[in-house]
């Protein structure tokens, strides 16, 4: 559940964010966590002395005549991935250009050791807290309209029915010809006027979910809960229903990984996203859970079929969906430089698979990307890469862990703030889990809230009333009991 849409705000150096005058800002976020502000000088230099540089062309293929285009948030300017799609014959040919990070950044300079302690962009209510400069993440290495940029260009050939026959990646120059965003993206497709670029991607888009349910991809439908601005210097929470061409537009980043994670276990070389496949005494454990609130699920259907065919928006499958996050624990990054990994598998995907398409805003992408051109032009990998494989795991789980935490301590910050004043009020509410019999975790619609609950008789999926009983915004701290 995020706390926040990917924010279009990203700064190099985050400026003072005008405090509220009920103090309804996250600096004590910021604070507590140690978040970094200010990039060093001496990364802001070498930025520029970076990108005043000619463009390498001489060793970029020119795909210039390309009319990718960008699919975004709206507003977004850190564009990390362009896209055309096209037919092939009876099969398809997807163009996906990756925005080209490695040309800026000198190995071992000021720039590459600050991202390395970053991680990943943070992203917060009130502004982001960016990987690399928004000269860099923002202009420069965006993706932006009609602007000549390097990429990574990714060329899948697919057939018939969505599965990968070839694949060939390598630098280019690039040029998008359109910015576009998923609301308008959407309307665009159903009334039949979409961007000739990706008027296939509903077509690719279900073929490759096709493709998830067969590999036992475990995806699960839990309500995303956003902080948004209340439109006067507040904040608020709302669901955010994530469109279906959000998730066919993922299909082919996922797409990507999958075929880097491939090219990476051929050559024994890389960083894999792992998580591992649940046992089947856990599966075993759900699939009586689910059939004990009404839903069934017989013992011959996975785990992932029992799951797409949910509806979340009711009560005891919401209550299955949050049970079965029990089914992807053990998330990690894997690296190996001496033959494939024993396990290599990521459970939520069904596959092996690999970060190479947001470098942008994740440390990780720039080395497996690196990795993926050297193997398949026949070269040598880059020593600054193979020399930082044995990080790129700690160094990624600890900025994912930051993330979490940010992403926690905003949304528990904006329930505190936004029931301050009902204390005493009953709402109508879901019991999501029940860890000890005597107090669980309830959801409330309306304000879409997620908070603890004690009294007797809770059970997963019940439909109960429950009073606010606390609602403390110094504590973040917000706590319901059944009425």
């Amino acid at each position: 559940m995020a706390a926040a849409e990917r924010s279009p705000d990203g700064v190099h150096a985050v400026p003072p964010v005008a405090a509220h005058p009920l103090g309804l800002d996250f600096a004590a976020v910021r604070r507590e966590l140690n978040l970094p502000r200010d990039y060093p000088t001496s990364a802001l230099a070498e930025v520029e002395q970076t990108v005043a540089q000619p463009l390498p062309t001489g060793f970029r293929h020119d795909a210039t005549d390309l009319p990718l285009v960008t699919v975004d948030p709206p507003g977004a300017k850190d564009l990390d991935q362009a896209v055309l799609l096209r037919r092939r014959g009876s099969g398809y040919r997807i163009h996906y250009a990756i925005a080209d990070v490695a040309a800026f950044i000198p190995p071992g300079g000021a720039l590459d050791l600050e991202a390395r302690r970053r991680g990943q962009t943070l992203y917060l209510p009130d502004g982001n807290i960016p990987l690399h400069p928004t000269r860099l993440s923002e202009d420069a290495a965006s993706l932006l309209p009609d602007q000549v940029r390097v990429a990574v260009l990714w060329t899948i050939d697919l057939d018939p029915d969505g599965s990968p026959e070839r694949v060939d990646v390598r630098r280019a120059l690039v040029r998008s010809v359109a910015r576009l965003d998923y609301d308008g993206v959407q309307r665009s497709l159903a009334h039949g006027c979409a961007h000739p670029s990706i008027e296939l991607l509903p077509e690719i888009g279900r073929l490759r979910r096709e493709q998830a349910l067969r590999r036992g991809a475990i995806e699960l439908g839990l309500p995303e809960q956003q902080v948004e601005s209340d439109g006067e210097g507040g904040w608020r929470l709302a669901l955010r229903p994530r469109l279906v061409v959000e998730e066919w537009n993922a299909e082919i980043s996922l797409l990507t990984g999958m075929c880097a994670a491939g090219i990476m276990l051929d050559a024994g070389v890389g960083v894999l996203r792992t998580v591992p496949e649940p046992d089947a005494a856990t599966v075993d454990v759900l699939r009586r859970s689910a059939n004990q609130l009404g839903v069934h699920w017989p013992v011959g259907l996975s785990a992932a079929e029992a799951l797409a065919e949910l509806d979340p928006a009711r009560p005891e499958a919401l209550a299955v969906h949050v049970a079965a996050t029990r089914l992807l624990r053990g998330a990690g990054y894997t690296a190996f430089d001496s033959g494939a990994p024993a396990k290599s598998g990521h459970a939520g995907i069904g596959a092996s698979y690999a970060h190479v398409t947001a470098p942008i805003r994740r440390l990780v992408d720039r080395y497996c990307a690196e990795i993926c051109l050297a193997v398949t032009a026949g070269r040598e990998i880059p020593e600054w890469v193979t020399e930082a494989l044995g990080e790129l795991p700690s160094a990624m789980g600890g900025s994912d862990r930051v993330a979490a935490q940010v992403e926690r301590a905003c949304i528990a910050q904006t329930q505190a703030w936004s029931l301050v004043s009902r204390v005493g009020e009953e709402f109508p509410a879901t019991v999501l889990r029940v860890p000890n019999g005597v107090a669980g975790e309830v959801f409330v619609a309306d304000p879409p809230i997620i908070a603890r609950c004690t009294g007797g008789g809770l059970g997963e999926g019940q439909q109960v009333r429950v009073r606010l009983v606390t609602a403390d915004p110094q504590r973040r701290d917000v706590e319901f009991q059944v009425a």
